[in-house]
């Protein structure tokens, strides 16, 4: 009868974003991430332009600009993916969407195109956040570092 009101504890795999290498978060040349003032979490130095869902769940947001994606998995965990620092002031350039807000992805599906090289050329950096951003809901992480592909998990998430 007691177990009817203990929370199942949950274990959340989140998969890389993207291929490439995992970068500390303290080494992200940005303080808001840095510091890890909006989340915990891992970057990314990302070698192709594609990004994919990292969990499956819902789009909760797609920035105007394309350079951010929120999304939420059925435990209700949230995840931010930030393409790049200072991508904000591209406006939109060099990215292709292939999501929208509400709709369901399923983890490993392409949701967005970015081009590298410009973001090379026109940013601070390419490094890529992904933050979970209600970390009170968070009892630990366990991370996974080095060479990653979409398939790579690189972080697990106990709730």
């Amino acid at each position: 009868m007691l177990g009817l009101f203990l929370k199942k504890e949950k274990i959340i795999e989140i998969k890389s974003p993207v291929s490439g290498e995992t970068v500390d978060l303290a080494e992200v040349p940005d303080q808001v991430f840095a510091s890890k003032m909006v989340g915990d979490g891992i970057a990314f130095k990302p070698e192709k332009g594609m990004v994919f869902a990292p969990v499956s769940g819902e789009v909760m947001q797609v920035f105007p600009t394309m350079h951010a994606i929120g999304l939420r998995t059925k435990e209700g965990l949230e995840v931010l993916i930030h393409i790049g620092i200072d991508t904000v002031e591209m406006k939109g350039e060099g990215f292709k969407s292939f999501i929208q807000k509400n709709q369901r992805v399923k983890v490993g599906e392409k949701i967005m195109e970015f081009d590298l090289d410009l973001i090379q050329k026109k940013t601070k950096s390419a490094l890529t956040p992904l933050i979970i951003t209600n970390m009170a809901e968070v009892k630990s992480i366990k991370f996974y570092k080095g060479k990653v592909t979409p398939r790579t998990t690189v972080m697990k998430v106990r709730m």
